[in-house]
């Protein structure tokens, strides 16, 4: 009898933890004490977002809105694109390996939608193919996801119901799941959309149906000189992410630096299977992570695509390489008042060429740098890395070592240079005077030129 009820009495104590165990993990559950997420390097979007989130039964809960925007490519530039949350690429998604999510997607489009989750292994049901998997969420509707993330590495989210038109239109985001246990820190993390528009000079909203002829090429949604700068410590560990769901394969190119392909959108690749590169290809639906050690210096990245780092003015303009239109202008204007002739002397040309193009337009090259306009545009931007950098901060231009700048063969040096300050007009550059004024033969006014 003494035994049976110490047997009781141990089955009761072992009652009683088992409970206690229960309200505590249920507790943490249900979000009154959620656990912290073991510690990870935030990824940087540049000109994005990252969407936040909530704990609510054991849900990360993130919200997502897709509507109608407006956008800026470029100072100056302002399209109408289908986004989420009001931007585009969407704000990034953040999660670590084994959480579980909820996502909401509420539908302010004028047609129907869905989100599909790409590369994310999930239940079929999740996977977000309107009229296979799911029922179009509607306009004004809201749908709920709900999925355990059994992977980690870098991701997307876009829409899978007239994907031509809505992705076309920019929408799109990045969903990275972080490891639960990270081998190799990081110091800075960034993610980039690769992401082409075809948008007719004058109008502002994007022609979704074109296949190849686009015009516009953009780093998350932006064009030079309207993308933001990388920015690294020396020595500092990056990654970059990333992704393509345009229609065109991008090789993104990074001068001063070899790097390793670390990850696929199939996850983590083997230290022994890597390789060093200085350009990555990445096609439609594919995602890469670079990692590298950063050098100090302003270094360009860009897609090695000869197009692609340019803007939209002069695509279709015929090339007259080589061809003196001197007097051309004069005679084609009469029938065509605001016709000018370009490309004689190479496409530099239109960098200096200070002219009106159509409105809601961008030159096809420039932004100001270091040593005067930089001739790039579209699929381009700055990677700054500087010995000392207060974080959030976009330093100035690198200022480099004395001899380490490229000069002229009489020796001196480009900060040794002692220029002139000359007018000159951009369509007849012998035409050139000390002070402001308009061109004698177009009409055009002067703009500024240093000459030694």
């Amino acid at each position: 009898m003494n035994n049976q009820s110490q047997i009781i009495q141990l089955s009761k104590t072992v009652i009683l933890i088992l409970s206690v165990f229960s309200i505590l993990i249920n507790s943490q559950l249900l979000g009154k004490n959620p656990p912290e997420d073991p510690p990870f390097m935030p990824v940087i979007t540049p000109n994005g977002s990252t969407l936040s989130w909530t704990m609510v039964d054991g849900f990360k809960e993130f919200r997502l809105i897709v509507e109608e925007i407006e956008w800026e490519i470029a100072p100056g530039m302002v399209i109408k694109a289908w986004g989420y949350n009001g931007r585009t690429p969407g704000p990034t998604i953040e999660a670590i390996e084994g959480d579980h999510i909820r996502i909401y997607v509420t539908n302010k489009l004028p047609e129907p939608t869905a989100v599909h989750w790409h590369g994310v292994i999930l239940p079929s049901g999740m996977d977000g193919i309107q009229g296979l998997t799911q029922p179009g969420i509607q306009p004004g509707e809201t749908f709920v996801y709900e999925f355990e993330l059994k992977q980690h590495g870098t991701q997307m989210y876009h829409s899978h119901g007239d994907e031509m038109t809505q992705i076309g239109l920019g929408s799109m985001g990045f969903f990275i799941i972080h490891p639960r246990i990270r081998k190799q820190p990081i110091d800075r993390d960034y993610a980039i959309f690769l992401n082409e528009w075809f948008v007719d000079p004058g109008t502002r909203t994007p022609n979704a149906n074109v296949m190849t002829d686009f015009n516009i090429f953009t780093f998350n949604s932006r064009a030079f000189p309207g993308t933001a700068p990388l920015v690294a410590k020396t020595g500092d560990r990056v990654r970059v992410r990333i992704a393509n769901v345009a229609q065109e394969t991008h090789p993104i190119h990074l001068h001063g630096h070899s790097f390793k392909v670390v990850a696929t959108d199939g996850g983590d690749i083997p230290s022994s299977a890597q390789w060093p590169e200085t350009t990555v290809l990445v096609a439609p639906g594919q995602t890469r992570d670079i990692e590298f050690i950063a050098n100090p210096g302003d270094w360009a990245l860009h897609c090695h695509r000869r197009h692609h780092p340019m803007n939209a003015m002069g695509h279709d303009i015929p090339n007259v390489l080589g061809v003196n239109q001197d007097g051309v202008e004069e005679k084609i204007r009469d029938l065509l008042p605001n016709y000018m002739a370009m490309g004689e002397k190479g496409m530099h040309e239109m960098v200096e060429m200070n002219m009106e193009g159509p409105i809601n337009t961008l030159p096809m090259m420039g932004g100001e740098g270091p040593f005067g306009k930089v001739a790039m545009g579209g699929m381009f931007t700055i990677f700054k890395v500087r010995n000392f950098l207060p974080d959030g901060v976009d330093p100035e231009w690198y200022s480099n070592p004395p001899g380490t700048i490229s000069r002229l063969v009489d020796g001196e040096s480009a900060e040794e240079k002692v220029p002139q300050l000359l007018f000159v007009c951009p369509m007849h550059p012998e035409v050139h005077q000390s002070g402001p004024g308009s061109c004698p033969k177009c009409g055009m006014n002067l703009i500024e030129k240093y000459k030694k």
